[in-house]
């Protein structure tokens, strides 16, 4: 039964679920729709009310959202494949999620402000105040990367880390080369699944 992905290629949430799906072999199940959230006309505004992507409309029409959501739900179609089960390792797992989805989540605030509002409009408190969490949050991962596998947690800084490559140059890898060891190492372990998730793909 195909669902439906609703999602954009630089989407860095939208690849977590693109990530996950591809881990579970349940890609081939799903339609991806390019979305355009600032377009009123999208259908994404009638699937999630809020407008936001990734949003996964599932066989029977029941939308699930947002994307630590939709790998809660695959987990448990799955068996426990992406969430460990054990609760140690669950949690760290679940909070290494949080940690990315909020590197994410203030990369993209700072894609927002220079999208949004011209140079002499912009807030550099704003910027300032994002920048931090990015920083202090990267500054933790430097000392203490996780160890490499695939499950909720490592697939989400994956991506934290390959949207920065994306939108802010990669000018994180310089003082970053044990995150950068890491990514390489992630990456080693699904290949295919990272090109295929990639802007282009």
């Amino acid at each position: 039964m195909t669902m439906t992905l609703h999602s954009s290629p630089l989407s860095p949430f939208g690849r977590k679920v693109k990530l996950a799906l591809h881990h579970l072999g349940s890609l081939a199940d799903v339609t991806v729709v390019t979305t355009d959230t600032m377009n009123a006309e999208d259908p994404i505004r009638r699937t999630n009310p809020l407008g936001k992507i990734p949003a996964l409309v599932l066989a029977d029409g029941t939308v699930v959202y947002d994307s630590r959501v939709i790998i809660e739900h695959l987990d448990l179609v799955a068996g426990g494949k992406l969430i460990p089960a054990e609760p140690k390792a669950r949690i760290t797992a679940l909070t290494l999620q949080a940690l990315a989805d909020g590197i994410m989540d203030a990369l993209i605030q700072q894609r927002y402000e220079a999208m949004f509002h011209d140079e002499a409009a912009r807030s550099e408190k704003w910027l300032a105040h994002q920048r931090g969490k990015v920083e202090r949050a990267m500054a933790a991962l430097e000392a203490a990367p996780p160890a490499l596998a695939v499950h909720a947690g490592t697939i989400t800084l994956a991506c934290a880390l390959g949207y920065q490559d994306i939108r802010f140059e990669g000018t994180w890898r310089q003082s970053h080369p044990r995150l950068v060891a890491w990514l390489d190492g992630f990456i080693a372990l699904m290949p295919e699944a990272w090109a295929a998730t990639s802007a282009k793909g």
